[in-house]
Formats: structure tokens, C-alpha cells, sequence
């Protein structure tokens, strides 16, 4: 979940075993101005799954300690690569959890900014972007993350602290920004994965 990981999703393998393209290939554009997410994690889950490429399905990456689980969905925008080298990271808000590999179709609400520091003492700045589903009842109206109740934002960035803190790292929430920020970070994403297919 942070930029230091290393060697993960960074096949240029464009077919799995089963002969299908991944999902982390597919595009990452949907109809009305929305984005194809896919699902890694579902809402209450204490498990994080990774999506491996190769192999075409979901790997389990962690177990999170008793108590502790994903507060919303949590998956990747297709058809991009993130600074760590990964497909790009969406917390995508629903009202009830999803199927790990189930494609929702998403509107980027803004950023959650921090300075994430590493177990090694590095520090850097890393964005958590949000993303809410026209399908959700409770979120569907939202455009901004000013939409979105306090609470539920203070829920999600102590989930980020505390995860985090589960693995050495300190995550120190420091503002929160609107979907153009959110729209500048899948760009550059976007522009690194046409990059990295032409190499």
C-alpha cells in the first residue's frame, strides 16, 4: 500500500494461464466520465489480497491483527501504474462489501494527502485516493470529499495510521483535497503505464 513496496503487478504479461488478458490490462475508462476500479479487498475484511497478474487471481498479502479490517472496498484503477509500481490504489466508498474481482465502475471524489514514513526513516508524500460508486445508496451523490460526512473520513484516515502502524511505517494525515487532485494522480498514472508498455 505504499510507495516503497517492491515487485508486485509489474508484469508486461498481457495473457494469464487461462489465456485472458489481466485485469490489471483492462481499460481503465468507463461510460459518463467514470473509471473502472477492480476489487481486492471488500469492506470489513481483516485479509488484504493482492491481485497477481501472472497467475490471473488474488493472492493473500496480509492478515491484519484481531479487530482490525478494511473500513470500504478497496481495489485499483486498470490500465495504470503507480509510483511503487503498481496498478493505481482506490478506496472506493459502498454501503456493503464486494466480491474480490468485481469491476465498479467509479467516481473519483478527491485525496486523502499524508507524509508516510518508511521503516528505513525515509519520508514522502503519499496520496490515498477516494472513490464513490453512482450505485451506493448513501454515496452516490457525492462529487468532492466535502460531500462525504466528517466521521467517515476521520474512519478512513485512522484505518490508514493504524495499518501503517501494523507495519513499522507512520502515516500522518495532513489535508484532504478534491477530485481535480484525484484526476491529476490517475493522469500521471495513466502516462506511466502507456510509458511502460512502449519500453
Amino acid at each position: 500500500m505504499s510507495k516503497k513496496s517492491k515487485g508486485q503487478k509489474k508484469s508486461k504479461q498481457t495473457r494469464t494461464p487461462g489465456g485472458v488478458a489481466p485485469l490489471s490490462e483492462l481499460s481503465p475508462f468507463a461510460d459518463d466520465g467514470l473509471y473502472n476500479v477492480v476489487i481486492e479487498t471488500p469492506k470489513g475484511s481483516p485479509n488484504k489480497l493482492s491481485y497477481d497478474p501472472e497467475l490471473g487471481t488474488f493472492k493473500l498479502k496480509t492478515v491484519m491483527p484481531q479487530g482490525t479490517n478494511f473500513p470500504f472496498d478497496f481495489g485499483f484503477i486498470p490500465g495504470t501504474v503507480a509510483e511503487d509500481g503498481d496498478p493505481l490504489d482506490v478506496l472506493v466508498l459502498m454501503d456493503y462489501p464486494l466480491t474480490p474481482g468485481t469491476i465498479v465502475e467509479s467516481r473519483l471524489i478527491g485525496v486523502i494527502s499524508a507524509d508516510q514514513t518508511e521503516k528505513d526513516g525515509e519520508t514522502e508524500e503519499n496520496d490515498r485516493l477516494i472513490a464513490v460508486s453512482p450505485e451506493s445508496a448513501l454515496y452516490q451523490h457525492a462529487v468532492k470529499l466535502g460531500d462525504i460526512p466528517e466521521e467517515v473520513i476521520e474512519q478512513v484516515e485512522q484505518f490508514f495510521v493504524n495499518y501503517n502502524e501494523q507495519h513499522g511505517k507512520k502515516f500522518a494525515p495532513k489535508g484532504q483535497h478534491g477530485p481535480r487532485r484525484a484526476e491529476d494522480a490517475f493522469a500521471r498514472a495513466r502516462k506511466k503505464f502507456k510509458r511502460s508498455r512502449r519500453d
